[in-house]
């Protein structure tokens, strides 16, 4: 079976000008992998060359075996992804929003789902409101709501515990551990010491000079050093 991400020599940038250092990593089912480094080391271009809205520089990066091309049917229905953007529709309500995710991607029992999703992420109080009336930590457990909302091989989130309480942070870790053990696929940027032991099975550190693969461990201590 083919990895569900591999990245080889991976180059990312803009035009022609690279962010970081070439990136390789193997992701399979049932894994998580952590992009660390420190702001602005590239993390973000890294995942937004994965899910094909920006071109590689150079080298590769295959989804569930095939090149990337978001435009695809079948990339399409089986990667969810949450990137650091505000991208909800602002004439929905929160429940209407998630339930048009739900059951636009063919999610039986749908209205079952956006109940359980409104619990898990503290926004049953708020179901009937319009996502331009939440706070910005509400909308981001909107967006992180919505990304699971929706049948995925392959999740791919962008700073997940931003705007996050600690509580909240807890009980994401534990979707997305559950996510993995479930045989899923996930890959995130992050800052979170915490987030990175609880959920990945791996690390890659994003760097100006040399990419490197850690254990979640060494990932971990790296962040908290930076934090210092």
């Amino acid at each position: 079976m083919a990895p569900v991400v591999r990245a080889r020599d991976l180059k990312v940038g803009y035009g022609r000008t690279s962010v970081c250092a070439p990136v390789s990593f193997t992701l399979g089912a049932g894994r998580a992998v952590a992009l660390v480094g420190a702001n602005g080391s590239g993390k973000s271009t890294v995942l937004k060359t994965v899910l094909g809205l920006l071109d590689p520089l150079a080298g590769s990066v295959e989804v569930l075996g095939r090149p990337v091309d978001e435009r695809d049917v079948t990339f399409r229905r089986e990667v969810s992804s949450v990137l650091d953007d505000d991208a909800y529709f602002p004439a929905l309500t929160v429940s209407e929003h998630l339930y048009l995710t739900a059951r636009g991607h063919g999610v039986l029992g749908a209205q079952d789902e956006v109940v359980t999703l409104l619990e898990e992420f503290g926004l049953a109080d708020h179901a009937r409101a319009t996502p331009v009336s939440l706070s910005s930590g509400q909308r981001r457990r909107l967006l992180l709501a919505a990304g699971f909302a929706r049948p995925r091989s392959l999740l791919v989130l962008d700073e997940p515990e931003q705007r996050l309480d600690q509580r909240m942070r807890a009980r994401l870790a534990d979707r997305l551990r559950a996510e993995r053990e479930a045989g899923g696929a996930v890959l995130i940027a992050t800052h979170d010491p915490d987030l990175v032991t609880a959920v990945c099975t791996q690390a890659v550190h994003v760097s100006d000079d040399a990419s490197r693969v850690l254990s979640p461990a060494e990932a971990a201590d790296r962040i908290a050093r930076v934090a210092l």
